[in-house]
């Protein structure tokens, strides 16, 4: 929108505005916009400009043209002639970079909130700053110096905290250490005496045995309870909120994303929504180009840059965030709209070491595949049961990489995610158990599309896989320093999450094989004493139990959630992690190939949605 210059000096007179949206009045503004502004602001509590602005009311370039015209400041809109000091992130945190020698003025401002207040209210200065747009400068420091923003998203982590990053060795030496080590320690256990062999053995499987019965009893520690409904925050009381989205060829969902977005229930005023795009990625750009978004989104280009990941993209925008919360948002996303107001009102009265609430992930096409029928079954026992047995336990939780919601403060401490690890949020996770923090359940659903062609799913689940194993080797380097920061228990589930996750998953198709020639085609004979028969009778619970394990929390996870046609799908789990099992094994092949590989999954190919809130493509 342009502002008009005319009189309404009769507005002036008969309207109290705040001062930081007031002076808008003299410029032309429509008064009834100026008033919805600070009405708004007033019932969220927060500073009319915002209100104004991120409610799209106007035209953030027009507000700060006219805010520098009303402190008599040069306005900069175009290169900005920046002078030494210049740094990220700390210019654009503070709104102020220097101008070089000579400019018209010392340095440039992009003041937001409060401060245009006082601003206004100041006597003026002879060295006025020259005003520019909160978005111009970002654009404008992000042009000037890209390498050191590609070097805080991508080596943030490894600068601070290099024993919690994705090693620089290459994955080779640790994966040889590992056989080695591997190999010696069966040759030690084939020159045990057999009484001691026994007993490591029985001690093996107990120890699987344990592993096995959580899942087994997840459903039962997770169980709903009669909990008294959570009382909502009023728009006044709610922290401002954060989201990140990183769109990476993602252009055919944009449209979808942004009303899932707008829908959100939340203050306009509080969201503060980032979308994050890569330098050679024009369509994405394009594609919301051409969509008037408010101020309380912000295109943000990622400057080019090594790892090409999701996590260094989300890194480049960690130190930009406004929000006192934060969540991360897939592109295909639809989450329920009332999911900020529930997590931070949950936030609001949880311990602050509570660091995380994990939001329930929901596969919506099941139909399109059998392949995403499982999936969906998969999710169901994950989201819905087991991780929320974690947390009720207080054990460490690998989390999604979505709708997990965190204290801004705590993830900036943490240093952001891990660039270098292509499953940075079960990563992130495992840092955040380690450094002392507690993951929360949200009982709130995000509708989520899968892969319905084994060639994507393949791809998807290969990176996430690597992942984990980029995981184990990291924190595995110190292994008797991590399990005493995370106590006994802790650890174990820990080990068992991660990289028990991928051992299990390597070792999958051959302990069936064998488990089916020994017990279902050969004959097992019976030992002359019990202690003889201990070890056979183990092996062949851990049979039973591992097959119940995978098939008993998505039953559980279908039924909560009154899917008793996906629930009969539920006897075919056994059979869909052998392709679980394949991907590990092109997991294990790629992390020594090609570590920081990101496949990318394509969205918006769904063509069935069971909750209906998830477009359809014509078959």
């Amino acid at each position: 929108m342009s502002v008009q210059r005319l009189p309404t000096a009769a507005f002036a007179h008969r309207i109290s505005l705040p001062p930081e949206i007031g002076f808008l009045l003299a410029e032309g503004v429509d008064a009834q916009r100026l008033i919805r502004a600070a009405r708004d602001a007033a019932a969220s509590g927060t500073d009319a400009a915002t209100a104004l602005l991120n409610a799209g009311l106007l035209d953030e370039t027009a507000y700060y043209r006219a805010l520098a015209r009303k402190l008599g400041a040069p306005y900069l809109d175009g290169p900005i002639p920046f002078g030494l000091g210049l740094r990220f992130p700390d210019s654009l945190v503070a709104g102020l970079a220097p101008l070089a020698p000579g400019s018209v003025a010392p340095c440039v401002l992009a003041p937001r909130g409060r401060l245009i207040a006082e601003l206004l209210d100041a006597p003026r200065r002879a060295a006025m700053p020259a005003i520019t747009s909160p978005t111009h400068l970002r654009e404008a420091v992000f042009a000037a110096i890209p390498g050191a923003v590609a070097d805080h998203a991508a080596q943030d982590l490894r600068r601070h905290r290099p024993e919690q990053a994705v090693p620089h060795e290459p994955a080779s030496r640790w994966l040889l250490f590992l056989a080695l080590a591997s190999i010696a320690a069966l040759c030690l256990f084939a020159l045990l005496p057999p009484p001691l062999a026994r007993a490591v053995t029985l001690a093996g499987q107990g120890l699987f045995l344990a592993m096995t019965t959580f899942r087994l009893t997840a459903p039962v520690i997770a169980a709903p309870v009669a909990a008294a409904p959570v009382d909502l925050l009023p728009d006044a009381e709610l922290p401002v909120y954060t989201v990140l989205v990183a769109l990476h060829r993602e252009a055919a969902v944009v449209p979808r994303l942004i009303l899932g977005l707008a829908a959100l229930d939340y203050p306009a005023a509080k969201l503060d929504i980032k979308l994050l795009i890569e330098a050679d990625d024009p369509e994405t750009a394009a594609a919301l180009a051409r969509i008037a978004l408010p101020a309380r989104f912000e295109v943000i280009t990622v400057p080019p840059g090594a790892p090409r990941t999701k996590p260094r993209a989300l890194n480049a925008a960690l130190p930009l965030a406004r929000g006192a919360l934060l969540t991360v948002y897939d592109a295909e996303d639809v989450p329920d709209p009332g999911q900020l107001r529930l997590s931070a009102s949950l936030f609001a009265r949880l311990p602050e070491r509570t660091a995380c609430l994990q939001g329930r992930l929901v596969i919506d096409n099941a139909g399109d595949s059998h392949l995403a029928r499982a999936f969906a079954l998969e999710y169901a026992g994950l989201f819905d049961v087991l991780n929320p047995a974690l947390a009720r336990l207080d054990l460490p939780v690998p989390l999604g990489g979505t709708s997990m919601h965190l204290r801004t403060r705590v993830l900036r401490a943490l240093h952001g995610w891990d660039a270098w690890n292509v499953t940075e949020d079960a990563d992130l996770g495992i840092r955040l158990a380690l450094a002392g923090y507690a993951v929360g359940d949200l009982p709130s659903a995000t509708i989520e599309e899968a892969p319905a062609r084994l060639g994507p799913w393949l791809a998807q689940r290969t990176r996430w896989l690597k992942g984990l194993m980029q995981t184990s080797l990291t924190h595995g380097r110190r292994p008797l320093a991590n399990a005493c920061r995370l106590g006994g228990l802790e650890a174990l589930c820990a080990a068992a999450l991660v990289p028990g996750t991928v051992a299990s998953s390597l070792a999958y198709p051959v302990c069936l094989a064998c488990a089916v020639w020994n017990f279902l085609v050969l004959e097992i004979p019976a030992a002359p004493s019990f202690a003889d028969n201990l070890a056979a009778g183990c092996a062949i619970t851990l049979f039973g139990v591992g097959f119940a394990a995978m098939v008993l929390p998505a039953l559980v996870g279908c039924t909560r959630r009154g899917w008793g046609d996906l629930a009969q799908s539920t006897p075919w789990m056994p059979a869909y992690f052998l392709l679980v099992s394949l991907a590990a094994w092109l997991a294990l092949i790629e992390l020594v190939r090609a570590p920081v590989r990101w496949n990318k999954t394509q969205h918006g190919l769904s063509r069935t949605s069971r909750s209906g809130r998830l477009p359809r493509r014509a078959s």
